[in-house]
């Protein structure tokens, strides 16, 4: 057993994410602002965004229909902003890698706001004695440099974010999320109604998913202290609204079917299994958590079961399910084509069950009335979108808007539909500009003329392939090397897809061992008489930043980040672990260890995980 994972890796960087939301009833604890506090703003010169400039990152459709990321700098000079391009371009790269981001990613238009700063650097950064930088987001560690604050909680004036996030064409408040990076590499980061993160810190790109668990998803943090080195005390409130908190047994948890009951027993998506485990909420004793180590307690795991489904629905309930259909304002005649444009997530396929008069008649995203030959007079149409994720159990979550929408048609076969000249074409796709990983599902939807249903026809390799009505998923034809080439095409039109099916590899590096045993196709074997290091080197096929991830005796899967003081230096194991700023790392208790390590492309493909032995001694 890895006695160690839960706090040498796992209670990793913390702090200052604790600080960012307030314990469920009422105030926050121990002087921390409360959740969306994320206001500084009493020397904020207005801004100014004439000098702004905003770059598309990832367009997956048309903004005002999708859930926009939109990341601001503050602190990047004119001169900087290649380092700001590298560090959000890290922190999407991490992003694209865990659930249900990775899934969901064709949701999500991403923008870059870049905003020059007349000073390198934000407030207060890393001490209080450090200067105070005006900037046109006025991000500032130390609270917003309070001599009573913290000096994790990197906080940003709101209006000014406001404003420049309101650059970006087609963004609302209602269909965005909003995360300032800091030109920081000090550790830090913020969530409420805005996100923040240092950008250049060793974990940033591991802060920022964490603070959306915040700011997109409600969630708490798991902390079972407030001040790192200090014990959390013990909880003595009501059972809390936090989803993944709560006073309850395990049976009771069952009996009275509450919270997690529905994950219950099942391994973790973070490691180990899903139950009940103490500390939260910044208490040590009396609240407990679903799972021993998760994202919302330890940076560098995934989110566990309990928060992926929170987060599942929060990132589907910033788009519609719907695009577009035909009109439903007045009756339709049955000799018409009735169809529905769909979200599309790259992981899966949405069900849309089409009924009349309420029985199941077709499935698909068109429905062509006159092969039903209905009886004369008026009759109720239904179209069903649902989301049939298995990252969403609770029936209730279910049955939201976010996860199932209904239209509604009545059909009169007095009306007679005049024909329309709509010429056969695609109206939207899976983008073509970026390579498609081997397991993901493409799509293609095409124009609707009135009388007739466009065919869509795929080719892989230049060979004619079965496929959806409007995708196809990629993961049956098992493809796990090379390069592929899909096509899709409606009439004269077509569209090409580039098919990354190689996966990416990771080489380990490890420190002179005492011993080695290392033979052609068995497991190599190392021991150790005290501390040792690992490197991990993920490599690809196509350009692009590789994430790798360990994991060790079957544990949570681990992103590898170097180590938190200097992303550029290995991981180091030791019995008890290093202890850096209250937090314990790299905690490896003697005996032996499977070392199990992977990596992930650009294109979503998964490594196949190799591993190694070591003796700890």
């Amino acid at each position: 057993m890895w006695t160690g994972m839960t706090t040498s890796i796992g209670a990793a960087a913390v702090t200052v994410l604790s600080l960012t939301a307030a314990p469920a009833h009422g105030a926050p604890a121990h002087g921390a602002p409360a959740h969306g506090a994320l206001a500084y703003g009493a020397r904020a010169p207005a801004a100014d965004p004439s000098d702004a400039k905003v770059v598309p990152v990832q367009v997956t459709g048309d903004p005002a229909k999708r859930f926009n990321l939109v990341i601001l700098g503050d602190g990047y000079t004119t001169a900087d902003m290649p380092k700001f391009r590298a560090h959000y371009a890290e922190h999407l790269n991490d992003l694209w890698t865990i659930e249900p981001f990775k899934s969901y990613r064709s949701y999500i238009n991403v923008y870059a706001v870049e905003i020059p700063s007349g000073e390198s650097g934000v407030s207060c950064d890393p001490s209080l004695s450090s200067p105070r930088r005006t900037t046109p987001l006025s991000m500032a560690f130390w609270s917003g440099c309070r001599a009573d604050g913290v000096q994790r909680l990197l906080v940003m004036n709101g209006a000014a974010a406001k404003t420049y996030a309101d650059l970006v064409p087609g963004t609302t408040t209602a269909n965005r999320q909003i995360l300032g990076l800091a030109n920081s590499d000090t550790y830090g980061g913020a969530g409420g109604a805005y996100a923040t993160a240092s950008g250049g810190n060793a974990m940033s790109a591991l802060i920022a998913p964490h603070e959306l668990g915040h700011s997109l998803g409600g969630l708490d943090d798991e902390y079972d202290y407030y001040q790192r080195g200090v014990p959390g005390g013990t909880y003595a409130g009501p059972e809390p609204d936090s989803i993944h908190h709560t006073l309850l047994t395990e049976e009771e948890l069952k009996t009275q079917k509450k919270k997690w009951w529905r994950w219950l027993g099942e391994r973790s998506e973070s490691g180990g299994t899903i139950g009940r485990y103490e500390g939260g909420m910044y208490f040590s004793k009396g609240v407990w958590r679903p799972s021993q180590h998760s994202m919302m307690k330890t940076l560098g795991y995934y989110f566990d079961q309990v928060s992926r489904e929170r987060m599942t629905q929060r990132i589907s309930a910033k788009v519609n399910l719907v695009q577009a259909h035909t009109p439903t304002t007045t009756p339709v005649g049955a000799d018409r084509v009735l169809w529905v444009e769909t979200m599309h997530p790259s992981s899966h396929t949405l069900s849309v069950i089409w009924k009349v008069d309420g029985k199941i008649v077709r499935k698909g995203a068109n429905l062509d009335l006159s092969r039903l030959h209905l009886k004369k007079g008026t009759h109720t149409v239904q179209a069903t979108v649902a989301d049939p994720t298995p990252f969403v159990r609770d029936p209730a979550l279910r049955a939201s808007v976010a996860l199932t929408q209904v239209r509604t048609w009545t059909v009169d076969t007095s009306v007679k539909t005049p024909p329309e000249n709509v010429p056969v074409d695609f109206s939207s796709s899976t983008p073509t500009d970026k390579p498609v990983g081997n397991e993901s599902v493409v799509y293609a939807e095409t124009t609707h003329p009135v009388h007739s249903v466009p065919a869509v026809r795929w080719e892989l390799d230049g060979r004619r392939v079965r496929g959806g009505e409007r995708d196809i998923d990629l993961a049956r034809f098992r493809m796990y090397k090379g390069t592929h080439q899909l096509v899709a095409r409606v009439g004269s039109k077509s569209r090409t897809w580039t098919i990354d099916a190689q996966g990416p590899a990771v080489k380990y590096e490890l420190s002179k061992a005492t011993h080695s045993r290392t033979r052609p196709g068995r497991t190599p074997e190392y021991v150790f008489d005290g501390p040792f290091t690992m490197r991990l080197t993920g490599a690809d096929d196509r350009p692009g930043v590789v994430v790798s991830e360990f994991r060790v005796d079957g544990d949570g899967w681990f992103n590898y980040f170097g180590w938190p003081t200097d992303s550029s230096a290995p991981w180091l194991f030791t019995e008890n672990g290093t202890v850096i700023d209250s937090l314990t790392y790299g905690k490896l208790g003697k005996g032996r260890h499977t070392v199990e390590y992977r990596a992930i492309d650009p294109a979503g493909n998964i490594g196949k995980a190799d591993k190694f032995i070591v003796t700890l001694r």
